[in-house]
């Protein structure tokens, strides 16, 4: 049974801890929902001022809500639509300090002020994206950036992706 533990490390050092524990959740299982699932409830349980976590995945040429963890969502967003599907539009991850300035932005929460989306990555296409919102503004940095591109790799690594 995995028990998640709690710190009070931030920054980098945070994540090299997240990471660990992302390791660990993951090892021995493959399944792309269940470990989207688990990576989604870890985030959400343990990073501070976040009110939403979880995954989009590409399908049907749009994003499709996956695995999350927060208030209900919007379904399907299209490619260059909002931060995530300009996220997939573009191939690379985005930090936002204010939503309400993103041109574009879907308000699915409007509690959320704050975002960070990762692109999920295989063989040179995009296959989802790893979402996390919070209700603070500015709560996301390059080293919240970097240290989720860093979970979407441990995911990468454990996991069989091959039906998307």
């Amino acid at each position: 049974m995995f028990n998640p533990t709690t710190s009070e490390e931030t920054g980098a050092k945070f994540y090299e801890l997240l990471v660990k524990q992302a390791e660990q959740l993951l090892m021995d299982e493959k399944d792309a929902i269940a470990n989207l699932a688990n990576i989604s409830s870890l985030l959400f349980m343990m990073m501070h001022d976040v009110n939403w976590a979880g995954f989009y995945l590409w399908k049907e040429d749009q994003l499709i809500l996956g695995p999350f963890q927060g208030k209900p969502a919007c379904v399907r967003i299209a490619k260059g639509k909002g931060v995530c599907g300009t996220a997939v539009s573009e191939q690379r991850s985005l930090v936002v300090e204010d939503v309400y300035q993103f041109p574009g932005h879907i308000f699915c929460d409007g509690d959320s002020r704050s975002e960070v989306v990762i692109p999920i990555m295989v063989d040179g296409r995009v296959i989802g994206v790893l979402d996390v919102d919070s209700p603070l503004l500015g709560r996301f940095n390059d080293v919240d950036r970097e240290g989720l591109e860093s979970i979407v790799q441990v995911l990468l690594a454990s996991t069989d992706l091959s039906q998307w």
